[in-house]
């Protein structure tokens, strides 16, 4: 995939940010690999939520976000399709408030050429422990899918992993509150119990996590030291 082009659809994600925000990011990366195209975020607080933040109000400034993000993902997702002439099925997007960063990702309805990275992971490997911390919050998930992005960037796709009581509180509109809930409680068993540095043999920056209720599925992102 020609540089200019990621170059361009992460300098439109930076202006559009900084547009509804009122502040834009420090730095956007896009990597495209295969059927995922991934901008990850850094330095991206605004001063109203940087307030909010310090008072504890974390869950406010992240209704705030999602809400605005979802609309700004529909023109975004308009912008990739047109870039790279391939469709977009899905997106996910997550943020982690201490590190300051953020990540969308964007699922295409068909695969680019894949690039040889620099370097490998034993898939077998961090599917197991990724079913194993799975186990310790919800469950196992009936399908786990490894794509390595780029030298710094893999995602983990899960599928079948919500329980019969999660099932239930969606079912009742109480879709946001379980989301922020997830996120939380996956980030700290991820962060506290995974073995992933020694997997990866690399320092891990940042795990973002992010579901699609509707089709019982989770998209993942570990961000690694170069």
């Amino acid at each position: 995939m020609d540089k200019n082009k990621l170059d361009y659809i992460s300098s439109y994600i930076s202006k559009i940010l900084r547009k509804n925000f009122g502040k834009g990011p420090q730095s956007c990366q896009t990597n495209l690999n295969g059927k995922h195209l991934v901008t990850y975020i850094r330095g991206f607080v605004s001063p109203m939520e940087e307030i909010l933040l310090e008072s504890g109000q974390t869950k406010t400034v992240d209704d705030a976000r999602t809400l605005i993000m979802d609309h700004l993902l529909e023109e975004i997702k308009g912008v990739v399709q047109v870039s790279i002439s391939v469709d977009v099925n899905e997106y996910y997007h997550d943020w982690n408030f201490p590190n300051n960063s953020g990540i969308i990702i964007f699922v295409l309805e068909e695969a680019l050429p894949e690039i040889a990275l620099e370097f490998q992971v034993d898939s077998a490997s961090l599917e197991k422990e990724i079913a194993r911390i799975s186990m310790l919050v919800q469950k196992v998930p009936d399908q786990i899918h490894i794509y390595p992005i780029s030298p710094t960037v893999c995602l983990v796709e899960r599928k079948g992993i919500l329980i019969q009581i999660e099932k239930a509180l969606i079912s009742k509109g109480f879709q946001q509150e379980l989301k922020f809930t997830k996120d939380e409680l996956e980030k700290e068993y991820f962060h506290r119990n995974g073995r992933f540095e020694v997997l990866f043999q690399k320092s891990v920056k940042d795990i973002f996590v992010d579901w699609n209720f509707k089709d019982d599925k989770s998209m993942m992102a570990f961000i690694l030291d170069k």
